[in-house]
């Protein structure tokens, strides 16, 4: 590259190192100057410029800077135009970023004439976002280097992003006596905050004594609901791995992969997993809004990236998000009371029957016996509070007072059939008519079905149009099950049900306004109704 100055007369195909303003025309920095801009500098009567000359073996800036930021982009990163000398990458999507920083540094100490800067490595990023950027600093760059950089970026993409994956989630929240309210309330908010920042949502909430027992059970209904992310927020803070909120995790089948990391706040975290599902012990610090340890760690589980004991103890280098707090602070959660579904979701309620007798269980009511450690009816109950409906009510009638005292501060509203010895229809009647008047339509799950979760029911709830009322049905292998979403315009015709029957009846008479959702396992068709059928179920 030539650079300097240039009589006028001569500049033609020189590169404009100077923005010029001659009257009311301007000739910007970078433009290649032509025969035109020749014979306008001549009547402004300017005699030479400053600029450069590009020689055959370069590249000019802009697409020296195109080229090297192509070999970059790796999954969910795209380039954008570019423009003098500057080519931007992109996040197609909203997610973790992930960089090759040796090579990134290796590329940029290549040559002066090449820069590239990025975001930090695992920054969270939202669709669109600057992720990094290419600039050429000269007006060209040889040919040579971009070549050099090709060969280091041939080992694969060097600015990648983890897009993030929307997750199920549950809240355990352990209570001692005198703890005040506004914990618990702020505990919920800032935890529904964060998840639906980032694009998951906090299914259900539990609260239980701070004892081993009681956690091991709400993790275990959690994970039995279909909750593929668990979280314990303690009444305390754990301080070992025997403390009550591992030894929990423990009994129900986990295993603790780490405990405590190197940010402040959040020093007290606590990693593992049940099979393949996450569970944090949360930090106190979570009970707040403020960015913390928890926030990175969530991040890293929701885009899918790798997080284990190597990762945590990685993040000290920065993990001093804020200064510590002096003896004599406090910290308060939050008080506010979030909804319990985002704004947008359908009014969809649901209904759990549950008022049976277990005629064929040889006098077990079969509601209260186990599967995983889960009975039956909180199992049902579990699912249905876990997933997108926007009230759980739920109808009892055999050993009400013993199913009742089960569900007791699980949130959902209960309601007791009389009549239940005459049949199903009554149920489903009584059920129906307690239904909020705002629901457009409802799920109707049986509480004998231990293998239908939250994933289920919002597949269905998914595949409601309140604009188009239907009845949506679950479908496997050509076969029509449980739970059943029906519009609100076929609730008379269900009421009007009688006898010990469901609404099989009203399903066949209105057949052309049925709409089918395919699900991938029979769990939609496997019941329990024999002593048989539950030790199968819970062998599995």
């Amino acid at each position: 590259m030539i650079f300097g100055e240039f009589p006028s007369a001569e500049a033609e195909g020189v590169l404009l190192a100077h923005t010029l303003h001659l009257g009311d025309r301007t000739l910007k920095k970078g433009r290649l100057l032509a025969a035109p801009d020749i014979a306008l500098l001549r009547e402004a009567g300017v005699e030479r410029i400053t600029g450069a000359r590009i020689e055959d073996d370069e590249l000019d800036e802009t697409a020296g800077a195109s080229e090297i930021a192509a070999l970059l982009a790796g999954d969910n990163v795209e380039t954008r135009r570019p423009y003098t000398g500057r080519c931007n990458l992109h996040a197609a999507a909203r997610g973790v970023l992930r960089l090759d920083a040796a090579r990134i540094h290796a590329l940029n100490a290549i040559d002066e004439a090449i820069t590239i800067g990025t975001l930090p490595d695992y920054a969270l990023a939202r669709a669109g976002q600057v992720l990094a950027t290419v600039k050429i600093i000269p007006f060209a760059v040889k040919r040579e280097l971009v070549e050099r950089c090709r060969a280091i970026a041939a080992g694969g993409p060097l600015v990648s992003l983890a897009p993030l994956r929307p997750r199920r989630v549950a809240l355990v929240m352990g209570e001692l006596p005198g703890m005040k309210e506004n914990i618990f309330r702020g505990t919920v908010t800032a935890t529904r905050n964060r998840l639906e920042s980032l694009g998951s949502r906090l299914a259900l909430v539990q609260r239980c004594r701070h004892d081993s027992g009681e956690y091991e059970a709400r993790l275990r209904e959690a994970l039995a609901a279909g909750c593929d992310l668990l979280l314990l927020s303690g009444a305390t803070v754990t301080k070992d791995r025997l403390d009550v909120a591992p030894l929990a995790i423990a009994a129900a089948g986990g295993v603790i992969e780490h405990f405590g990391m190197p940010v402040e706040p959040g020093n007290m975290l606590l990693l593992a997993r049940i099979g393949e599902v996450p569970v944090l012990v949360l930090p106190g610090c979570a009970r707040s809004r403020r960015s913390n340890g928890f926030d990175w760690v969530l991040q890293r589980l929701l885009a899918g990236l790798p997080l284990g004991s190597s990762e945590i103890m990685g993040m000290g280098v920065g993990g001093l998000i804020r200064s510590p707090l002096e003896r004599d602070d406090e910290e308060d959660g939050e008080a506010e009371s979030p909804p319990r579904l985002p704004a947008g979701t359908p009014n969809v309620a649901a209904l759990v029957l549950a008022a049976g007798r277990s005629t064929r269980m040889g006098g077990t009511n079969k509601l209260l016996a186990p599967v995983g450690g889960v009975p039956l009816l909180l199992r049902a109950v579990s699912a249905a509070l876990a997933s997108k409906a926007s009230s759980v009510t739920v109808v009892l009638g055999h050993e009400a007072e013993r199913c009742e005292a089960l569900l007791a501060g699980r949130g959902a509203s209960i309601v007791r059939n009389a009549d239940y010895a005459e049949g199903l229809s009554t149920s489903l009647r009584a059920g129906l008519d307690a239904l909020p008047e705002e629901a457009g339509a409802a799920v109707v799950l049986l509480a004998d079905m231990p293998r239908v979760t939250a994933a289920h029911i919002d597949r269905l709830i998914e595949a409601w149009n309140p604009q188009q009322p239907a009845i949506i049905v679950p479908r496997h292998e050509g076969r029509q099950g449980n739970p059943i979403l029906w519009a609100r315009k076929y609730f008379p015709a269900m009421r009007a049900v009688s006898g010990d029957q469901g609404a099989r009846g009203v399903l066949e008479s209105h057949a052309k306004k049925i709409r089918y959702v395919d699900i991938d396992d029979d769990a939609i068709h496997a019941d329990v109704d024999t002593p048989e059928r539950l030790t199968a179920e819970e062998a599995r």
